[in-house]
């Protein structure tokens, strides 16, 4: 439902507008070639080490683990996905065309408020510097990236638990959705395209390379966005990366996952907060609004894959899952 709806809205908007629908990541390798692949990938990952490891032959292996129902359940799962992320992308490249109101200097005043008249950007350079902290949460920043994906194939090929899995990526779905609606209704372009001054004094990373790339894109897509592929990418509130690791940490202690993954997932969620606001892309209050959309979109996501009673979030046991059961509360 919510792919059809998101789907729908990038529609709606395209033909307004009148914008161009993309496939977002298919300038190099088209989705329809690349998303199979990906899917037959995990599915060799999931199956191959089982077989060699057991010494059984791979075909008895793979009937053991995909039955029809779990063939379903994870095809349905990737192209609902899809479909959500193919459409939030899209819809955000629209934004500038929809509305281009930009908030970034009443963001700025609100977090020099909050930080009692210091710019944050500005302290942490001056805490943590600006030499190998750049480094290190450059790497941080760019480690999300196929964090996301890789999430995603855990709980759409690799669990046996489909109450848990369809419950992450409905959430992280939830979280595409919500962040979409914070682009229309408050656009900004982040510290590093409305104050790129004050990151000067930084070296250049991964980062500073991707930066380039999505001004360069941004600014190709404003010209004309029937002449070229790329699509709009820049948009800062709320932080998805925020929200979605929200999504991950509350995830990990609503299905109960070992110990060592959650408190992973904390540090991780916080060097996040750190290298977004450090590095430029997010002002402070977009990470604050970030981690109310993520637990938000936990919340709407338990209730809408019958993961909630009494309308608190809670995993819902399922017959076929009971060995997976006792393994997540282990």
């Amino acid at each position: 439902m919510l792919a059809a709806a998101m789907v729908l809205a990038m529609v709606f908007v395209s033909r307004v507008w009148d914008l161009p629908i993309r496939d977002p990541d298919g300038v190099v390798v088209p989705t329809y070639v690349r998303l199979p692949l990906i899917v037959l990938a995990a599915l060799a990952l999931d199956v191959v080490p089982r077989a060699l490891a057991r010494r059984r032959p791979i075909m008895e292996v793979a009937r053991e683990r995909w039955s029809r129902d779990q063939l379903v359940f994870a095809l349905a799962g990737v192209i609902t996905w899809y479909a959500c992320y193919a459409a939030f992308r899209n819809l955000k490249s629209y934004v500038p065309f929809v509305n281009d109101r930009l908030w970034d200097n009443e963001l700025a005043s609100l977090d020099r408020t909050l930080w009692l008249g210091h710019d944050p950007a500005d302290v942490l350079h001056d805490v943590l510097g600006t030499g190998w902290a750049a480094h290190a949460l450059s790497f941080v920043y760019v480690a999300w990236i196929p964090l996301v994906p890789v999430t995603l194939a855990v709980a759409l090929l690799w669990t046996r638990h489909r109450a848990a899995g369809s419950w992450f990526v409905t959430a992280v779905a939830v979280d595409w959705a919500l962040g979409v609606a914070t682009y229309f209704a408050m656009p900004t372009l982040g510290p590093i395209y409305s104050a790129p001054g004050d990151f000067t004094d930084l070296p250049h990373t991964h980062v500073t390379a991707l930066q380039e790339w999505m001004g360069s894109d941004r600014a190709d897509v404003l010209a004309d966005p029937f002449s070229t592929d790329a699509v709009q990418t820049i948009a800062a509130f709320a932080s998805l990366h925020v929200a979605i690791m929200v999504t991950m940490c509350l995830m990990a202690h609503l299905i109960g996952l070992p110990r060592w993954v959650r408190v992973s997932s904390y540090v991780y969620l916080a060097l996040t907060v750190v290298s977004t606001v450090y590095l430029g892309w997010h002002f402070f209050v977009d990470a604050i609004a970030g981690a109310a959309l993520g637990a938000a979109a936990v919340w709407i996501a338990a209730l809408g894959t019958g993961n909630a009673s009494g309308g608190r979030p809670r995993l819902r046991p399922e017959a076929e899952d009971q060995s997976t059961d006792r393994s997540l509360s282990a």
